[in-house]
């Protein structure tokens, strides 16, 4: 039987209780640079929240900046790594934090992040596997973004090198997986089928490409179809002129029982 500490923190990761996530990382801050002015930030947490988000992903410092009440019903992901675009190497990834820094500021769950195939391969997954023995100790849900990225890798998207990924990362510990979608789409269910943790797929079409969300809800139902447990998606919602009406179609794919609950509340 699991511990209770660490099935209390998990079903936090699914609103509905349903096992289903939709997951917002926010971490692209370090990454990149600036998600949004800093002012704007309550009001994209509250819109993320609103909209259905059953989790955010920040780093440790981000945390101290976003007001706790709007936390309420959404549960707070620390993430553990780093690595910026800036970088020699932009696929390196290094820890940041620990799983006592997280419990501290109050978290459900850590993520981290690993490349394979990439120059600092064994050094990411040593480190993957040191947080791993903390979230045991701790009782706490961990989830790996785990990638096919770097030299050694002709695709990130190939479902037989997906399917060695998200392995990894249920070897190594985790509790719950983020990959790539595989290309063709319904091979994901290749990928899905082989692995004993729930996998999330991230990213989706590009804005541009799809400015209504309809291509990102289809995708939400590609990944669904093939055995998905949810989705894990950032950039698509922070750069969104409207981000909680995007949120609310995803969640409304990924969690119908609670959107239709959420209808008959508001009519």
């Amino acid at each position: 039987m699991a511990d209770p500490g660490k099935a209390f923190r998990t079903r936090r990761l699914s609103r509905a209780g349903d096992g289903r996530h939709l997951f917002v990382p926010l971490d692209h801050s370090v990454s990149d640079g600036p998600v949004v002015p800093n002012e704007d930030w309550d009001e994209l947490i509250r819109a993320v929240v609103l909209g259905g988000a059953d989790a955010i992903i920040v780093h440790k410092g981000r945390m101290r900046a976003i007001d706790p009440s709007l936390l309420e019903d959404c549960a707070l992901v620390v993430h553990l790594s780093a690595g910026t675009s800036h970088a020699a190497d932009q696929h390196a990834k290094v820890l940041v934090g620990d799983v006592e820094d997280a419990l501290r500021l109050g978290a459900d769950a850590v993520s981290v992040h690993v490349n394979i195939g990439s120059d600092t391969e064994a050094k990411q997954l040593a480190d993957m596997g040191t947080v791993a023995g903390q979230c045991h100790a701790w009782n706490v849900p961990l989830i790996a973004m785990a990638y096919a990225r770097g030299p050694r890798m002709a695709s990130s998207f190939d479902p037989t090198v997906l399917s060695h990924v998200v392995n990894i990362a249920a070897d190594l510990g985790a509790d719950l997986v983020k990959t790539s979608m595989a290309l063709p789409a319904e091979r994901m269910a290749e990928v899905t089928a082989s692995c004993p943790i729930p996998v999330l797929v991230a990213g989706g079409p590009a804005a541009d490409a799809d400015p209504d969300g309809d291509g990102l809800v289809a995708y939400a139902r590609a990944a669904l179809d093939a055995g998905c447990a949810g989705l894990a998606v950032g950039r698509r919602i922070f750069t969104s002129p409207t981000p909680r009406s995007l949120m609310n179609k995803l969640a409304a794919v990924l969690h119908p029982a609670q959107a239709a609950a959420r209808l008959l509340e508001t009519a």
